[in-house]
């Protein structure tokens, strides 16, 4: 985003974005390495290089809103105000987790932040966030339901159909499409025709819009337009993400697909250190106060592990428990 920061927010506003940014990238490498000893395991799939997203969408909704997402789900719950320490125990299949060690890594839930749900199902969102819009028009109840999602689950027929019912119900939604380019391993242009993923709503009548999702600043503005677009006039709207995920699609993914010279191109766009320098270029922090947002990250992180490890396993009958079919 163009300009002087001090032009597009307020300085305080920025520098919780850089370090919501920075404890989300830091809770996710933590992750990786706690893999690596066996202390998670099944799949997982981690956020780094897309922060910018969660970060920035979030803050341009309302508390009141409900997020859903996909399979890639950890900083969105915490930015949404998930303790760190819970998520980790889901992570690790505590009992103190936030779904008691029952969800993992892919099914995040909280329904006392409005965040719906993490779905491991490609396409799975699709659904029970137009299910939630209609609710919440039917209830006359003053919110949007944000639906995020990657550029692979929109060859889903769920995708297709819930652009559809929208539209033709006109519901409050909005669609975040965070396009990182490639459904695990296939590029995007290898499996959809139209590679202008913003321009696929035209045909269900929805208005969208590309945005660069490296850049904190130029997601928050977007959401919070598209937002207040929503709320006005009760339709759907679709914004296309573009950014890029630093490591494979999961743990078991080394991403050779991806040429070193395009990693190294992303990662020159990394919005954590491109934000840090537009702060302190513009004076409005310190490089000690940056190191004490790192170091406070750290903390909360290392922490959320040590709670994690000294957490107790769920007990036996907690199998029958949380059943509804």
């Amino acid at each position: 985003m163009e300009g002087s920061l001090r032009d597009l927010l307020p300085e305080g506003e920025l520098i919780r974005f850089y370090e919501q940014m920075v404890l989300c990238r830091e809770f996710e490498e933590s992750c990786a390495e706690q893999y690596a000893k066996g202390e998670i395991t099944g799949f997982l799939h981690l956020y780094s290089g897309q922060e910018a997203v969660a970060v920035g969408c979030t803050a341009a909704l309302d508390k009141n809103d409900y997020i859903l997402s996909a399979y890639r789900d950890h900083a969105q719950a915490i930015v949404r105000g998930a303790d760190p320490k819970g998520v980790m125990a889901e992570l690790f299949g505590r009992s103190t987790g936030i779904c008691k060690g029952k969800g993992g890594s892919m099914h995040l839930f909280s329904p006392e932040l409005n965040f719906m749900g993490g779905y491991a199902i490609v396409g799975g969102q699709f659904p029970i966030a137009t299910g939630l819009a209609w609710a919440s028009q039917l209830l006359n109840e003053e919110r949007l339901t944000a639906c995020f999602f990657g550029d692979g689950s929109m060859n889903q027929g769920t995708f297709h159909e819930s652009l559809n019912w929208a539209r033709l119900w006109e519901l409050p939604m909005l669609f975040i499409c965070e396009n990182n380019f490639y459904g695990i391993g296939t590029e995007v242009h290898r499996a959809s025709a139209q590679a202008a993923l913003h321009r696929r709503t035209c045909g269900y009548d929805i208005p969208s819009e590309k945005v660069d999702g490296m850049d904190v600043i130029a997601v928050y503005q977007a959401t919070k337009r598209a937002a207040e677009w929503v709320r006005e006039r009760q339709r759907p709207y679709f914004i296309e993400m573009v950014t890029y995920r630093f490591r494979g699609h999961s743990m078991a993914d080394p991403a050779k697909y991806r040429s070193s010279a395009e990693h190294e191109i992303w990662k020159s766009r990394d919005p954590i250190p491109n934000l840090s320098r537009r702060l302190m270029a513009e004076g409005m922090v310190s490089q000690e106060q940056l190191d004490k947002i790192m170091e406070r990250c750290t903390a909360q992180v290392e922490e959320a592990v040590r709670f994690a490890a000294q957490s107790p396993w769920p007990e036996d009958r907690e199998v029958w428990e949380d059943i509804y079919v």
